[in-house]
């Protein structure tokens, strides 16, 4: 049993701000009514069948939990396996991000925003020395001289690359010969591309002469407390590192990233991004105005399906209503109001995000396996009840 639930089964409401504030890092809160509390204890209660009985249906051998209930993390909860020798998955488990960086990345994106730096609007070369094009292909950090002679690239704003309608592919390198193309113009539809998210990257370090891993560290993981946590590699992870499992049940090392990646780079903990996600409900560290942008929905979703990305735009009564990209989140218009949310996958990694805006009510769901992606639904109506999100546009596989 992971220790922060044992706190929290074993606390009293009146010891309940205690435990917030260790959870947030000292963040003075309300104290939760007994009621919550024993409704804390149930659902503790119920995540621990409900957890278990879901690995044992997927196979999956490690999985992680936060509940946030009002702006509050009120229950951080593991089960299973950190790696193959059996040790536990803790609430303090490094775990790869994955694509929740992406969320992380556009929250601190929304802070040069706030503070005059950025403009969302303003064209991406008007912060660049030279023309995108003119700084070549460079080794891990972006193929953009593959786009010498398509003047769209100017077309390119923060706005359009974090809602993921640049016209890239995924990445460069699945296309087949490996060079990055516009396959749309820019602004005009959704595809999912972690490239374009790292040309954004690119701009603030070049643009700005900022070195993200310091603003993030600064702005995000020091902000919320959240010590395990990094957009690099750093060897004190070691000391309580997950591996993962793959579909077909191999074990994967864990990768010790050496270079900041806006688009997934991020080593966490389900304990630290409790922290930063209930930071983010609350909105925290961002003018309600940017908060409010974030999840407000930018761009409607015409695809059948998220993956793979480029997939021909779905007639219009086929597509999924309500559906729209936010700034590095998806928005999403429910039974229960409006939410969005993230996910972060690769072939060992399954992560979750998903938040109601209405009583400010999040689950985070991290697995350092990613057959446990198929019990991602069912675990979150356990907790948030019928949200409306279309995991199948997310999951097109999955048997829902």
């Amino acid at each position: 049993m992971a220790w922060t639930s044992m706190v929290i089964r074993r606390i009293g409401g009146a010891a309940l701000p205690a435990l917030a504030a260790f959870l947030l890092g000292g963040s003075p809160l309300a104290a939760a009514p007994g009621a919550a509390a024993a409704h804390q204890t149930r659902l503790a209660q119920r995540l621990d069948i409900e957890a278990n009985a879901a690995m044992r249906r997927t196979g999956a051998r490690g999985l992680a939990m936060a509940v946030i209930e009002g702006g509050l993390p009120v229950l951080v909860r593991s089960w299973g396996a950190r790696n193959g020798a059996g040790d536990p998955l803790s609430t303090d488990t490094i775990m790869y991000g994955a694509s929740l960086t992406k969320a992380v990345f556009a929250y601190t994106v929304m802070q040069l925003v706030d503070e005059g730096r950025l403009d969302l609007d303003k064209p991406i070369a008007d912060y660049l020395a030279k023309p995108l094009p003119a700084y070549g292909n460079l080794d891990d950090y972006g193929n953009w001289g593959d786009l010498a002679g398509d003047e769209r690239w100017r077309r390119l704003t923060p706005r359009i690359l974090l809602t993921h309608s640049s016209g890239f592919a995924n990445f460069a390198f699945v296309e087949p010969d490996r060079k990055l193309r516009f396959h749309f113009d820019p602004g005009t539809r959704y595809a999912y591309s972690g490239e374009g998210i790292e040309l954004l990257q690119f701009a603030l370090e070049k643009g700005l002469g900022l070195d993200l891993g310091r603003e993030m560290q600064r702005r995000v993981f020091d902000r919320f407390s959240m010590r395990d946590t990094s957009m690099i590699w750093r060897p004190d992870f070691r000391r309580n590192l997950a591996n993962g499992w793959t579909a077909e049940g191999k074990i994967a090392p864990h990768d010790e990233r050496s270079r900041v990646r806006a688009a997934g780079s991020m080593d966490t903990t389900i304990a630290d991004f409790a922290r930063f996600a209930a930071g983010f409900v609350r909105g925290e560290g961002l003018k309600p105005a940017s908060r409010a942008e974030m999840a407000r929905p930018q761009r409607a979703i015409t695809t059948p399906s998220q993956f793979p990305t480029l997939l021909p735009e779905a007639p219009p009564e086929k597509r999924w209503k309500g559906l729209s990209a936010g700034l590095g989140i998806v928005t999403f218009e429910g039974p229960q109001g409006r939410g969005f949310y993230k996910g972060g996958h690769d072939d060992s990694t399954g992560n979750t995000w998903v938040c109601l805006e209405r009583g400010r009510r999040c689950v985070v769901i991290l697995s350092n396996d990613v057959r446990a992606e198929a019990a991602f639904p069912g675990l979150v109506r356990v907790v948030l009840g019928e949200t409306g999100l279309p995991w199948r546009w997310e999951y097109s596989n999955l048997p829902l």
